[in-house]
């Protein structure tokens, strides 16, 4: 099993909108908004680490409102 933290950056004024959509997307297990660089943190477990890239950017990177993701694999 694969474990990714993905860091979202969103267009202004859209996190709250986007938050829905990342939550129900596949692989995505929670997704919070959150204050620093990035505006939404989502958790992601795959069987292959490229599930983990079709998730982000096929179906992530695709919703409109998405500027920015940045991904890093869990190593434990």
């Amino acid at each position: 099993m694969v474990h990714a933290f993905i860091m979202v950056k969103t267009a202004a004024g859209k996190s709250e909108e986007l938050l829905s959509s990342i939550r129900d997307l596949e692989r995505v297990t929670s997704a919070h908004i959150v204050a620093g660089n990035y505006d939404i943190i989502a958790e992601v477990d795959a069987d292959e680490v490229y599930h983990i890239l079709e998730a982000v950017s096929t179906n992530m990177q695709g919703l409109e409102g998405v500027t920015e993701t940045k991904t890093y694999i869990a190593m434990d």
